[in-house]
């Protein structure tokens, strides 16, 4: 082969390579865009996540600070554990409608 055939079949190949590289780079912006998406829902969800959680965790609160209002002692005795939630419970609720039950009791 001829120094003047190889350097056109060199050039033949940076270019198909180059063109392939452009076409390649074309979709992954269209990907990053996509990803873009993703990690805005990602953050949703996040974001969802947490204000369920914090939900969770005053409700349990409000249900203790009731309890402990009506003589529940959580670091008291525990030999009589479940009967001293009840009796709190019953003080809470008189009519009898539930017992409430911190959400964290077994």
């Amino acid at each position: 082969m001829s120094s003047t055939r190889i350097k056109a079949l060199a050039f033949g190949v940076s270019c198909s390579l180059l063109l392939f590289s452009v076409a390649q780079a074309q979709p992954a912006s269209n990907q990053a865009s996509t990803m873009e998406g993703a990690s805005t829902s990602k953050q949703a969800q996040k974001a969802t996540k947490k204000a369920e959680r914090k939900a969770r965790r005053e409700k349990k609160n409000a249900e203790l600070n009731e309890l402990e209002k009506n003589g529940y002692n959580p670091s008291g005795d525990q030999l009589r554990y479940p009967q001293n939630v009840q009796n709190a419970g019953r003080k809470a609720n008189p009519k009898g409608a539930g017992v409430a039950v911190p959400a964290s009791a077994p």
